[in-house]
């Protein structure tokens, strides 16, 4: 990668997107599912074991389920992708003049004229023709390309580290009323998550902060009120 290409890359967000979507997602989701796990058990019984094992099993398997979901879906986008790629190499063979003209009237609807367009494409074609139709016609670069190793990962991960932020709460603080408890961290916990979120991708903290609140609170209030409304007496 070139000095110029790093610069830009240390002052601008863009090439975090991928990883920072999977990492939010499952942060997110951790917190949640857990927190509501949490809070709907404790809201159908007296007891912190039912609680706790509820909120562990639920934690282990949203993080493994997280996982396997990114990487199934991300693995998909990655075979469309190389579909395509596949399909562009045998366009070059098959009917290069056309693809050229194609290139170029990419070039000329993003604001060159006409004979700079077909100068620039020809320029890329005889460089790289495969690459310039890869980046310009079929929209992949390094940045955007699908990598579903990565996002499995930065997905269980933050999964997992968000969904033990409940289990502590359920583990440590009174009983009595820990489903208010569990509400307040997790709350506390999207703030947090939002705001750091919105820092790294450099978008606005306010909003994503009050963004990811809301949501949070529908999510956790109606688990809550279905604990409260089959009131089972777990123990």
């Amino acid at each position: 990668m070139s000095e110029l290409e790093n610069n830009y890359l240390d002052n601008h967000f863009i090439h975090r997107s991928n990883w920072l979507r999977a990492a939010v997602l499952g942060a997110n989701d951790g917190i949640l599912s857990t927190a509501s796990i949490a809070i709907g058990i404790a809201a159908a019984s007296d007891f912190r074991e039912p609680v706790i094992l509820a909120t562990v099993a639920g934690l282990v398997a949203g993080a493994l389920s997280m996982a396997a979901g990114e990487y199934v879906s991300v693995s998909s986008q990655t075979d469309v992708e190389n579909a395509d790629i596949e399909r562009e190499k045998q366009e070059l063979e098959e009917m290069p003049e056309i693809e050229l003209q194609r290139l170029a009237e990419i070039y000329e609807k993003r604001g060159l004229k006409k004979e700079t367009a077909l100068a620039v494409a020809k320029e890329l074609t005889e460089k790289d023709a495969l690459a310039a139709h890869i980046r310009d016609e079929l929209g992949i670069n390094d940045i955007s390309q699908a990598k579903p190793t990565q996002a499995a990962f930065a997905s269980g991960a933050a999964f997992t580290v968000g969904g033990i932020l409940p289990l502590l709460v359920a583990l440590f603080l009174p009983l009595k009323n820990i489903e208010y408890y569990l509400y307040g961290s997790a709350i506390l916990f999207l703030i947090i998550l939002g705001g750091l979120a919105a820092k790294t991708g450099g978008s606005s903290i306010g909003r994503a902060i009050i963004r990811i609140t809301f949501w949070g609170t529908v999510a956790m209030g109606l688990t809550a009120l279905v604990g409260y409304l089959f009131n089972v007496n777990v123990g």
